[in-house]
């Protein structure tokens, strides 16, 4: 079964929704209501599923990079250097939806199934276990090095 099979089976459990809905470019918030407390749940699902760990804040770490905190956001606002770190974690995210303006706190509103999915790659990748292809994710060129 592919991580997509699994990544969509614990969002539909967790979210009380038919599994043939969650679909890879369904938005959690938007398209199945998921609020803070549903996110949770889906990271410890997701954990217990993966044998992995998702820390709290990944998320923020991966988009903050090496940015300070003037670098990172102004006002609230991400800035430009933010919102390009934003860009590569969620490559899926449609245009515009990653825009000047676009507060922290909104980054959940961008999480789609592909998103999640992404992450388990991310978080797999990181503890040695291999991972799928990203979806949503440019290719690389051949001979091109990751």
């Amino acid at each position: 079964m592919s991580h997509l099979d699994r990544v969509r089976g614990v969002i539909a459990d967790a979210l009380c929704v038919d599994l043939d809905k969650v679909t890879p470019e369904a938005n959690l918030m938007r398209d199945f209501g998921a609020e803070s407390i549903d996110f949770l749940d889906i990271m410890f699902r997701l954990e217990k599923e993966f044998h992995i760990e998702i820390p709290k804040g990944d998320i923020e770490r991966r988009a903050r990079g090496n940015l300070s905190d003037a670098e990172f956001s102004q006002d609230g606002q991400l800035t430009e250097a933010a919102l390009a770190n934003v860009r590569q974690i969620f490559p899926e995210a449609k245009p515009g939806e990653i825009h000047p303006g676009l507060l922290f706190r909104d980054l959940p509103t961008l999480f789609t199934v592909t998103s999640i999915v992404n992450m388990v790659n991310h978080r797999l990748a990181e503890a040695g276990g291999g991972a799928e292809i990203a979806l949503g994710a440019a290719q690389p060129e051949a001979g091109a090095t990751l």
